[in-house]
């Protein structure tokens, strides 16, 4: 919310600088992110009059303008811009004026012709292009005939001012007006609030003559109110309206228009005003959309409905979707006459949700939102209906069309003075909390030793004491609560096992040289044709959003290693062409018959390019051994037993390059080399390797309790052994094999060699494995070690086909 300071002193006497208002604002509760001085930059800026135009006589896109600016002698201005006029009134910067980001105004000559100073643009003092008419965003700025000329522009543009921008909290829909600050400011310096009272004449013409309002669906529209002013005069509003609508952030548009703007941030209510000759039989319903209906808003978009979205019509079809924005068959142009105004309460849950399935937030919506005073609707209109007699012109019919079903009572609560100070720790004195909910406008009556506090229906965001101590404690001042320290029984603090084992995981990954990432839970369709899985896969079966920001985020993600390749493809192209990241999130998966779906924590790490090398490392490629190393470090250092590694085939994956990974039979996840098709998919320049695991399945996996031992007092033996056996014997058996016969006295093994090519036959492969041998209480003979390994060597000969090599 943008707060004019200058706008906001005609509600309250302000004797304190803008800055320490925001101060004394934040401090309220009512966080002010910045004060912005409008124009500081700005200097002898002037309005002027163009009285003649003549062309440049050496440029065919110059003109030769000749102003008046109010003083003794006119001056000569060269231009290029093309919307400009004889008769116009413009901001004119005299020589050595300066304008927004610095620029000085010098004497000069264009193409041989003297310039005596420049008409300027909005943009030029500082007003956003976005906040101007089309016609002006890029050209000079063209002010009302009936602005004065030689007047200080900042005086005219109103750019001597200061802005506030507040941070609402989303309760806080009542501070989203210029009457809603004020109130609170007010409140805060104890001065008194000036609200203006609507004064205007009315025609004979009685309103229920002219036009009919029915409320069909009374549950999302509980009032709406309705008035007719004929006769009136479209064109552009004076400046003080137009100043006070950009200051807010509003882009003026025509008298009529802006008025209901103006009163929406004057007062916190939206307000729409239709053409009333185009609004068929001249009768407003309101109901819900029908479904597939269409309807073309006011920005020009064709938009379908459907029966959750309520929506304004006449007798012929839709003319505003109620509280988001209205329709262009209706709308008010150049040619409306006769006017027919909304001033309305709509459900705010339901002008959220048809606010997002449209995909159209408003200011209007954006206040329907947070809840409006629904008892403030009356005085929007008759306020509205006063400008818009003093600006345009017109007779207004006598009456107003005030269709209410069920009017309210305001909450009345139980407020304990000895509860307030015992939640706050303070002492303060009972009158003070009545006078501080008094100069908040509520209504409070003593009932022994409480207080009954009457509500106003301007602030739907209390409904409990507890939200009345919190009014009190942000007028006496929170810097004025004295720190104490806690009391009361404390627990101490801890993780549950599933966050340990994530903080665990995370610790790890890092440590194995990876960069955690954290992406989207949105994803395109997409993704499963670029990963290469088939139709049939279940992963395909996805909850899709109703209103996706894009196509690109339109369904949530049941595999987590699509967005990290994204994430590679990104550094890939900004010239990061190695890289190991990983991420850990949840995945979706629909679940039958119920509303929500089931999600899974996952663990996905990708890898590209090489290690980086070191003092003492050299590079080396980060392949199907790096990552199979990472997960069996992983596991390792979690404690995790019985884990296996196996030939698998995933679609994702190189077929003869990964791996599946289990825990006591149930599968954890997969390890390997991504497949060629999904390089090329993700335009990947070389090999990537991935690793996905479930943490649900390494959360139940037996991670035993760490023992303990002294340091062996005995000499460990070391024995080598080498092998030939064929290419599709895994090590992963051979292993086993030789642990198993191996037995207690078998302390390591490792594999120290694989080699094909000359002197190994053809379909064969050479495995060498160091052994070591210890035992606890001895030390172990010749004849003992040569009894293992002659059974480790039998063994493998016997279960793998292996023979010893010589």
């Amino acid at each position: 919310m943008r707060v004019s300071y200058n706008w906001l002193k005609e509600y309250v006497d302000i004797t304190i600088s803008p800055q320490e208002l925001a101060d004394r604002l934040t401090l309220a509760g009512l966080a002010v992110d910045a004060v912005e001085e409008v124009g500081a930059e700005i200097e002898n800026v002037v309005t002027g009059r163009i009285t003649k135009i003549e062309k440049h006589p050496n440029a065919d896109k110059l003109v030769v303008c000749t102003v008046d600016v109010g003083q003794p002698e006119t001056l000569q201005i060269v231009t290029g811009a093309t919307n400009v006029r004889e008769g116009h009134i413009i901001p004119v910067a005299l020589e050595g004026a300066k304008l927004a980001g610095g620029l000085q105004i010098k004497r000069s000559k264009l193409r041989g012709v003297e310039s005596q100073g420049m008409l300027c643009s909005g943009q030029e003092l500082g007003i956003e292009a976005k906040l101007l008419s089309p016609d002006m965003a890029h050209g000079i700025l063209i002010l009302p005939e009936d602005v004065p000329i030689g007047q200080d522009a900042k005086e005219i543009l109103g750019l001597n001012d200061f802005i506030l921008d507040l941070d609402l909290t989303p309760n806080r829909g009542d501070a989203l007006s210029m009457i809603g600050v004020a109130r609170d400011v007010a409140a805060i310096l104890k001065q008194d609030l000036k609200i203006p009272e609507p004064e205007f004449t009315e025609g004979e013409e009685k309103v229920q003559d002219l036009a009919q309002v029915d409320i069909v669906d009374q549950d999302l529209c509980r009032r709406y109110v309705a008035r007719v002013i004929k006769g009136v005069k479209v064109g552009v509003s004076p400046m003080w309206l137009q100043n006070r609508l950009r200051a807010a952030g509003v882009r003026p548009i025509s008298n009529i228009v802006d008025v209901t703007n103006y009163v929406m941030l004057e007062l916190g209510q939206p307000l729409h005003a239709f053409d009333y000759d185009r609004l068929k039989n001249h009768h407003i319903i309101v109901r819900r959309a029908k479904d597939n209906e269409k309807i073309v808003s006011l920005d020009g978009v064709e938009r379908t409905l459907n029966p959750d979205m309520l929506v304004i019509t006449d007798e012929a079809g839709p003319v505003g979707v109620a509280g988001v924005m209205g329709g262009l068959d209706s709308e008010v142009t150049d040619q409306t006459t006769s006017v027919l105004l909304e001033s309305a309460y709509f459900h705010p849950t339901n002008i959220r949700r048809t606010s997002k399935a449209l995909g159209l937030r408003s200011e209007s919506s954006m206040r329907f939102e947070k809840g409006i005073d629904i008892n403030g609707c009356l005085r929007a209109a008759n306020r509205a209906i006063q400008l818009m007699q003093q600006l345009a012109g017109g007779t207004v019919a006598a009456g107003v069309i005030d269709n209410f079903p069920a009017p309210i009572t305001e909450k009345t609560i139980l407020l304990r003075p000895q509860r307030v100070n015992w939640v706050l720790g303070t002492d303060i004195a009972r009158e003070e909390i009545i006078d501080i909910l008094c100069r908040l406008q509520f209504k409070v009556q003593s009932q022994n030793d409480d207080l009954m506090v009457t509500v106003p229906a301007f602030r739907p965001d209390i409904s409990r004491e507890i939200d009345l101590i919190e009014e009190v404690a942000r007028l006496h001042g929170f810097n004025q609560i004295p720190e104490t320290l806690p009391f009361g029984p404390s627990t101490r603090g801890h993780r549950t096992p599933e966050q340990q084992l994530v903080w665990d995981v995370r610790e790890i990954m890092t440590a194995c040289g990876f960069f955690e990432v954290v992406t989207y839970s949105f994803v395109h369709p997409r993704i499963f044709d670029m990963m290469n899985l088939p139709p049939d896969s279940r992963f395909r079966n996805v909850v899709k959003l109703q209103n996706p920001l894009s196509e690109e985020q339109s369904v949530m993600r049941t595999v987590l290693v699509p967005s990290l390749l994204e994430v590679l493809q990104r550094n890939i192209n900004r010239r990061n062409k190695e890289g190991a990241i990983f991420e850990i999130a949840r995945v979706f998966y629909p679940q039958q018959g119920q509303q929500l779906p089931a999600e899974v924590p996952v663990l996905a790490a990708v890898a590209i390019g090489q290690t980086p090398k070191t003092w003492n490392q050299p590079a080396r490629p980060m392949d199907f051994f790096f990552i199979k190393g990472v997960a069996e470090q992983l596991l390792d250092t979690l404690g995790v037993a019985g884990a296996t590694f196996s030939r698998h085939q995933d679609p994702s994956f190189h077929p003869g390059r990964c791996a599946q990974i289990k825990v006591n039979g149930e599968v954890l996840g997969v390890v390997g080399e991504l497949h060629p098709n999904v390089i090329e998919n993700y335009e990947l320049p070389e090999r990537a390797v991935a690793l996905k695991i479930d943490l649900q399945v390494l959360a139940q996996a037996d991670r035993p309790v760490k023992q303990y031992q002294g340091l062996p007092k005995f000499p460990a033996v070391e024995r080598d052994l080498a092998v030939l056996v064929k290419q599709e014997v895994s090590a992963a058996d051979m292993l086993d094999v030789i642990k198993k016969a191996g037995g207690n006295l078998l302390r390591h093994v490792d594999i120290f060699d694989v080699y094909q090519g000359t002197q190994v036959p053809q379909g064969f492969k050479s495995v060498a494995f160091s052994m070591k041998f210890q035992a606890p209480d001895r030390t172990l003979t010749d004849e003992e070690i040569n009894q293992k390994m002659e059974r480790i060597t039998k063994n493998l000969t016997a279960q793998t086909g292996a023979e010893l090599r010589k």
